[in-house]
Order: C-alpha cells, then structure tokens, then sequence
C-alpha cells in the first residue's frame, strides 16, 4: 500500500491549484511574444501622446506670437490716447489691418459677405430686411464678420438677409 501525506496528490494524480508543490508550467512563446507586443505599443501611445502635446504646446505659442505685435501697436495706441484724434483714430485703423493680417496668416481670413447669396453653412441670419438695393436672398448686411473657409470656419458671419416684399 503507498502511504500519501495529506498535502501532496495522489501518484498518478495531476498537482492541481490546491496543492503545496504544482509542477512548474514553461511559459508560453507566443504569450510572452504577445506581451512584449504590448508593452511596446503602449509605450508607443505615451510616446506619441508625449509628442502631440509638445506640437500642441509648440503651434499655440507660435499663434500667440503671431498676435504679439498687434499688442504692441494697441499699447502704444493707448499711451498716445491723448494726442491728436485724427492721429489716434489712423493707428487704430493701423492695428485693425494688423490684426486681419494676423488672421489670413494663421489660416482665418475674414469674410465680408455682403450681397452674396445667403448660406446657412457661412452665415448665421440674425435679421431680414426688404430687398430694396439687393436681391432677395442675399446678405444685405454683415453685422459681425465670419472668419475662415469652408472646414477651417472659427465663427459665421452674423448676416441681415434681404427677402422679398415689405
């Protein structure tokens, strides 16, 4: 008769997980290959993650620096706020050229759409008037510009469009 202690199997008794002493199992290649797998493309995300906040951090301070001297114009603008209006008045109207130049440059152009046929994807209709100088269904009046084109619109123009009758 074979004596068995209580913890270990029987001898032709696989150890299973209530056992003291299981066999060691060899691992897997293809388990290990798989982890390996992914670990690196893990690191790859945080790598990638890492390198679209610094190209973030990098495009928003090269926009920032595109309004820098607009910002200058207007201090200076402000410091001569006592001088002759008419002189005011042109460096304001200096800095507002500026400042859509600033805009065309980083990809906003404004939009000035008066009399061109209205349209819902560019204008937001905040008003209508009779058509009396224009055509019906066109913008009579931009009351505030859009800026952008098409898939790069920051904002509709906020437009009065003309309609038909009184």
């Amino acid at each position: 008769m074979t004596s068995s202690t209580p913890n270990s199997p029987p001898p032709n008794k696989p150890p299973g997980p209530g056992d003291d002493h299981p066999a060691e199992v060899e691992p897997d290649p293809k388990v290990a290959e798989l982890e390996e797998r992914l670990l690196r493309a893990a690191a790859d995300m945080d790598n990638l993650r890492k390198r679209m906040l610094k190209e973030l951090e990098r495009e928003r301070a090269m926009a920032t620096a595109e309004w820098l001297p607009v910002l200058d114009n207007l201090e200076l603008a402000l410091k001569h706020a006592n001088s002759d209006p008419e002189a005011v008045l042109d460096g304001l109207r200096a800095v507002h050229e500026q400042a859509l130049a600033v805009m065309n440059r980083l990809g906003y152009p404004r939009q000035d759409d008066e009399g061109a046929p209205f349209d819902p994807e560019r204008h937001d209709a905040v008003g209508t008037v009779p058509a009396t100088t224009t055509r019906p269904g066109t913008v009579a009046e931009v009351v505030r510009p859009g800026y952008g084109e098409r898939d790069r619109r920051l904002r509709p123009a906020a437009v009065v469009v003309a309609t038909k009758g009184q």
